[in-house]
């Protein structure tokens, strides 16, 4: 705990056998209370990797529902175990889950109710060897996100965030997509319900075992940011009623 919070860690995988072991070994327990892993049926032995390592809460999806389905689990078994803050952190080593403590006490010490470690901030998404034209694709897009939804993020783009369990539980999820867009509708509901975002410099790490995605599913994943984008700005005009801001 921290502060009095109980602090769950959520690991989203699929294909994370290789990098699970290291990812699990950094998270800091003198303040993480559970660590939950949902395996999105992966097709290699992160399950039983998993089990390996004694992570106390391990789902199982009979069948693979893409990465935002993935998530709605996480966040469903994090509320199940009572926690006070939900960290989503990504099993492929991409982040340093040695930012834990300082995501966490944004939210523990009601700084803010959501924290992201942000790529951009330092440049630390270049020095981590992010791909040149994935770097122009992020920051073009936060910059349309900034101005149709009204914020100043330096990225909406990244896998590392934590949030208090009273933000999860305002917003409605089950409507979100079950692809990677699912992240950006997520952002989206938490600034249309009026939480404020805090965000640290956070490094990053691009190597082979590390998941990304290719540049078609790069490009449909822009086309959805581009998406929700607007159907944030037009909500809040009044020119429709969507389905993501219902609870």
């Amino acid at each position: 705990m921290l502060n009095g919070k109980k602090i769950v860690v959520v690991l989203p995988a699929y294909r994370a056998a290789l990098t699970l072991e290291r990812t699990y070994r950094e998270i800091p327990f003198d303040i993480v209370d559970e660590v939950v892993l949902v395996d999105d049926n992966s097709p290699d032995n992160t399950v039983e990797e998993a089990r390996r390592l004694g992570i106390q809460h391990v789902v199982v999806h009979e069948k693979n529902k893409g990465y935002g389905g993935n998530q709605k689990s996480c966040y469903k078994k994090a509320l199940e175990l009572g926690a006070d803050i939900v960290v989503m952190l990504h099993p492929d080593y991409q982040y340093t889950p040695k930012l834990i403590h300082a995501m966490s006490g944004m939210i523990a010490f009601e700084v803010y109710p959501v924290s992201f470690g942000s790529r951009i901030l330092g440049m630390g998404a270049l020095k981590g060897g992010m791909p040149l034209y994935k770097y122009i694709f992020n920051r073009c897009l936060t910059l349309f996100e900034n101005i149709l939804i009204g914020q100043k993020l330096s990225e909406y783009h990244t896998g590392y965030r934590a949030f208090s369990a009273e933000v999860i539980r305002s917003i409605d999820f089950s409507h979100n997509s079950d692809d990677f867009v699912f992240d950006n509708e997520m952002i989206s509901q938490i600034f249309m319900n009026g939480f404020e975002i805090g965000e640290i410099t956070c490094p990053t790490k691009y190597f082979e075992e590390a998941s990304s995605i290719n540049f078609s599913r790069s490009m449909k994943y822009g086309l959805g940011v581009l998406r929700v984008s607007l159907t944030h700005r037009f909500h809040r005009w009044g020119l429709i009623k969507s389905k993501l801001y219902n609870k």
